[in-house]
């Protein structure tokens, strides 16, 4: 009987599949948790910054989200906003002829929030809110205020800049 020695086949080690495995899993949550930045702000015209309205004539920027009225004035409350899904924003008048905008994307993990109580905006993912009027975080877990959108006032139209 002869004696063979058995050679080992190479291939990763345990820590290298181990690793392999926590970088996929890593890879996974931070996709899910990421924004679509890109989407939403070719749309909506991500980067202008003030969310408040401008009565300029024209003022609409010539993109997905420009051109359009989103909204009449009159739909609109003084002291609370509206809601357009579509364009993932929601419209508010602080004041009397003032209108601001603002994402309403979660800025805790970017989850989609569409329940609207007079001037407080919810996320049903985690339970954040936020000022339609400011953007500003009334309750947390998120600690950044919502992002501002620029609007245009033109007459009685309101149009996402």
């Amino acid at each position: 009987m002869t004696s063979e020695s058995v050679q080992p086949v190479p291939g990763p080690n345990r820590r290298a599949v181990v690793a392999a495995a926590g970088a996929a899993g890593l890879a996974v949550a931070l996709t899910a948790c990421g924004s679509d930045d890109k989407a939403s702000g070719s749309s909506t015209g991500q980067g202008a910054t003030g969310g408040g309205a401008t009565n300029e004539g024209g003022g609409a920027s010539a993109g997905a989200g420009g051109g359009a009225a989103l909204a009449k004035t009159a739909d609109i409350p003084e002291g609370g906003g509206k809601i357009f899904k579509d364009e993932k924003v929601v419209v508010s008048q602080p004041a009397a002829g003032q209108y601001k905008a603002f994402s309403t994307i979660c800025t805790h993990w970017n989850c989609p929030m569409v329940d609207l109580e007079g001037d407080t905006i919810s996320c049903t993912c985690h339970g954040s809110r936020f000022s339609v009027l400011d953007g500003s975080v009334k309750k947390g877990p998120a600690v950044k205020p919502l992002e501002a959108r620029q609007v245009t006032v033109d007459g009685d139209s309101i149009t996402l800049a």
